[in-house]
């Protein structure tokens, strides 16, 4: 009889039998698809389960439990698929966990059964919380290892859970908590009853701490490396590690340590370099122990790493690579100090990349670009639509002259000669006989002096006599350039005479405030980086600290860009020195509002330079989304904007991801932004592709040069060029081209164009403007000051580079390298090898052996090295006492070399 509300059953469909029959029949087929030997297999595992779970006979039911143990280790001893022992027991999975309540606890069969069910826990469909780490923990004592890598692999992502679990729970109860079951089993196992936040060094995780212990040395030993580390990472126990290394091991180790840097935490980012250093000094790999000193950033280390190489060769590599970093240390007093004084005196020579100029010729002359070129050459106007040739008159000549003179003193950077400023008046000057400095108007010349450093940049004995004689010209702007050009030329060269502080130092006290400024960047750029009281002394006498200056400052004062410099120099003394910022930001806060946003933005973006730092991109994210509007009554309601926009550049700019991610950032302001933010992202992206030219950020900054606002555009042009700086980019000069025909009736636009047409031309091509080196391990903060001046500048272009302070543009010096491998026998005099470019592969955690490098091409040194490229050497006559080869590489014979016929 039907009940009221029932819902009729539909009748089987006549064809639904014969389906319903036909899945029997395939589920029938399939099982009788097994082989003899794995129906002989599961048969003899259904009848040990079932000894064990009817029989209650002890001896009875350990045998079984040591047949089912014999035979899942036997099949995960190579596992490439799921084991079919585990497959077959996987359906008897539920009862012989019950069975496990029934045993006695503590005894051999509770044992060898609890070993059983975290083994098949791991193939477990359901899901339950750490099953597989509570039966190991009630299992039999002892090496774990014999179970299989993969068992280990899913035993240690469940002790970083449980970890994690009693660190943020309070309660005994933590580790009961995985059997949502109600089994309370897992409270028996030792430590289980008491969770801590203490680490595994803790009373209440020492269960845990005898698993890693077993767990840590057997990934060590069978190429598992970075599993290892992740554990310990997560366990916080990474001083386990060190004694797990050994000669075979230690190069992955270190590798994974120092990449996985970049995405961790301040202050585990520390700790990691710290364990990587004391691996590295451990195995005497000093150069990789000196670049995680230097990555530190800890003096002491730095100094201690150097002292403790004995090797004269391998000093002297130390020795380069320190000059590249532009470190200088003490070598004649302290922990530094070297007692032999030929090899002290070959030291200095190379820390103070004295041999930097006699290298890069060396280059230019090998890669045959040692003729000097003329602006003509870079303009390329024959190559333009006719137009802009016709625009050209409707500019002022002196614009022009100044164009020429920055693309003149880029092009020819760095080799000595060029045919407009090196050359004598009568050569020179044509049919006017006027030198090409008087050909440019006030301003101008200072520019046009100053170019003179770099052409003959880093070559000291050189250079300064050519620069000499404008010392005593009657014309302030000439010596106002001509101190700068001593400071240029001395820029990353330490020479023993110091040159550039006796030159400069009476002129800092000068009267004329034309010659005093130049004086102050002249010694600033001279000894940038240095850390010398007696230049810092002198061009800030009367300053005792940049906050305090600030609160001196009357509101018309802090309104001038100087006020911004002023931010960015304090910005730069905590450049990389993360949250020792804090007090200094807190001042920050109490300052004039026209400044004090400004300061707190910069402050926080160079603090945080390079580290990846996401709550801190948050913080900056938060100030480049407000939406204030600047009125006359508060005008610099905005300004802290654009720091921050560059900030999120800043710190996101070390590793490809951060990059990427920060590039999203970007695009995401371009469209929603204000317009000081838009204003500010051309620059910043440029920040993340120095000398880098990237298709995508290439194509988005093509698109903003055209932008309707004009200091987005500007801002656009000048980023195009330190993207392309030194790259001889084809795309990047003809896009430069088309705007130069395009802006043909706008001066300051027109400037800028043909200016960045001589940056992205840069030393012909041979230099790069990258703060990062050493295969992008290591930044220099000397660098990257030099190009956030140049930044910072162009957020009020108007005011300074396309007006009177172009000559700011000349801090890039700082940041020129030649992006060359030059290699060196063991007197030091260049040594031609065989060595393949390619592209660089990201090794880290790779199995195996791989390649290093993709798509190369042999080549002999010297050579040029890309953005994105590696090199190594293509012979076995010669080891290379650098790991990375990059700049300057010393070569020793292979004794172990046999020359083929």
């Amino acid at each position: 009889m039907a009940v009221p509300g029932d819902k009729p059953v539909a009748a089987p469909a006549p064809g639904d039998d014969k389906k319903i029959s036909s899945k029997k029949d395939d589920k029938k087929d399939k099982e009788e698809e097994l082989s003899e030997e794995d129906a002989a297999l599961k048969a003899n595992l259904e009848l040990m389960v079932t000894r064990l779970t009817e029989d209650d006979d002890v001896s009875v039911q350990e045998a079984s439990l040591t047949t089912l143990v014999s035979e899942i280790r036997s099949a995960t001893a190579s596992m490439t698929s799921v084991p079919k022992p585990l497959k077959f027991l996987r359906e008897h999975f539920e009862p012989l966990k019950l069975r496990f309540t029934a045993l006695k606890p503590g005894g051999k069969a509770s044992h060898l059964l609890a070993d059983i069910l975290s083994m098949l826990a791991t193939t477990s469909s359901k899901v339950v919380a750490r099953e597989s780490l509570k039966y190991r923990l009630l299992g039999t004592p002892g090496d774990i290892g014999c179970w299989g890598h993969e068992y280990l692999r899913h035993l240690a992502g469940e002790i970083s859970e449980e970890f994690v679990v009693r660190s943020e729970t309070p309660s005994a109860s933590a580790a009961v908590e995985p059997s949502a079951q109600g089994d309370a089993a897992m409270a028996d196992a030792p430590g289980a009853a008491s969770s801590s936040t203490e680490g595994l060094g803790s009373a209440g995780n020492q269960d845990l701490l005898s698993l890693v212990t077993q767990i840590v040395p057997y990934h060590m030993q069978h190429n598992a490396e970075p599993e290892a580390v992740d554990l310990l990472l997560e366990v916080d126990r990474l001083d386990l590690l060190a004694e797990h290394v050994d000669a075979k091991n230690y190069s992955r180790t270190c590798l994974y340590l120092t990449s996985c840097c970049s995405y961790l935490p301040e202050p585990d980012d520390a700790l990691v370099l710290n364990i990587a250093h004391s691996i590295y000094m451990t195995q005497a790999k000093y150069h990789d122990a000196l670049r995680v000193a230097i990555r530190l950033n800890v003096m002491d280390t730095i100094v201690s790493t150097f002292a403790a190489c004995t090797d004269p060769l391998e000093k002297k590599q130390l020795g380069y690579l320190l000059a590249r970093h532009g470190l200088a240390l003490d070598l004649e007093d302290g922990p530094a100090a070297v007692a032999d004084e030929s090899l002290r005196e070959s030291l200095r020579e190379i820390c103070s990349n004295s041999k930097l100029s006699e290298h890069f010729l060396a280059l230019g002359r090998d890669l045959d670009v040692m003729e000097a070129k003329v602006p003509e050459d870079v303009y390329k106007s024959h190559l333009t639509e006719g137009r802009s040739a016709a625009g050209a008159a409707a500019i002022d000549s002196a614009r022009i002259n100044l164009a020429s003179t920055f693309v003149n003193a880029f092009v020819n950077a760095g080799f000595g000669t060029d045919k407009l400023v090196t050359v004598g008046s009568e050569a020179g000057a044509g049919a006017d006989n006027v030198h090409w400095i008087f050909k440019n108007k006030d301003h101008g010349k200072t520019s046009a002096t100053a170019s003179l450093g770099l052409i003959t940049l880093w070559d000291v004995e050189g250079g300064l006599p050519q620069i000499d004689k404008y010392l005593y010209s009657t014309d302030s702007y000439v010596v106002s350039g001509a101190l700068m050009a001593i400071g240029i030329v001395n820029a990353g060269v330490q020479n023993e005479n110091d040159p550039a502080f006796a030159l400069i130092y009476d002129y800092v006290s000068n009267p004329d405030v034309t010659i005093r400024t130049g004086a102050i960047l002249g010694l600033g750029l001279a000894y940038a980086g240095t850390c010398r009281e007696e230049s810092s002394d002198r061009t800030i006498p009367s300053l005792h600290t940049a906050p305090q200056a600030l609160m001196m400052r009357s509101d018309l004062e802090l309104a001038l860009p100087s006020a911004r410099f002023m931010c960015l120099a304090l910005g730069m003394v905590f450049l990389g020195k993360q949250d020792t910022v804090e007090a200094t930001v807190e001042i920050a806060k109490t300052l004039n509002p026209r400044v004090s946003g400004f300061l707190q933005a910069t402050l926080d973006g160079m603090a945080y330079a390079g580290t990846g730092n996401v709550l801190k991109v948050q913080q900056l994210l938060a100030l480049c989304g407000e939406h204030n509007e600047a009125d006359e009554a508060a005008p610099w309601n905005t300004l802290h904007q654009a720091p921050a926009v560059i900030g999120l550049a800043l710190i996101g700019m070390a590793e490809p991801v951060g990059a990427q991610m920060a590039g999203r950032a970007l695009e995401h302001l371009l469209q929603y932004g204000e317009p000081c933010v838009r204003r500010a992202v051309p620059l910043a992206m440029s920040l993340l592709y120095v000398s880098n030219p990237d298709i995508n950020a290439m194509d988005t900054l093509s698109r903003l040069s055209h932008d309707t606002d004009q200091e987005v555009a500007q801002a656009a042009v000048l980023a195009l060029g330190i993207m392309g700086a030194g790259t001889n980019n084809a795309r990047l000069a003809g896009i430069l081209r088309s705007l130069s025909s395009y802006y043909y009736k706008e001066p300051t636009l027109l400037f800028l164009v043909k200016m960045v047409q001589g940056l992205v031309h840069m030393g012909k091509g041979l230099l790069t403007l990258s703060p990062y080196h050493t295969d992008r391990q290591l930044m220099s903060g000397v660098a990257l000051s030099g190009l956030l001046t140049v930044l910072f500048s162009a957020l009020d272009m108007k005011a300074t580079l396309a007006g009177k302070h172009h000559y700011l543009l000349y801090f890039l010096a700082t940041a020129m390298k030649p992006r060359m491998l030059l290699t060196l026998d063991e007197d030091g005099k260049l040594l031609p090898v065989p060595c393949r470019v390619g592209t660089a592969v990201d090794t880290v955690a790779q199995a195996g052996r791989p390649k290093s490098i993709s798509g190369f091409q042999t080549h002999t040194t010297p050579v040029l090295l890309g953005a994105n490229e590696r090199a190594e050497l293509a012979t076995d006559k010669y080891i290379a006492l650098s790991p990375i080869l990059e700049g300057q590489v010393i070569l020793r014979l292979n004794p172990d070399y046999v020359e083929m016929d």
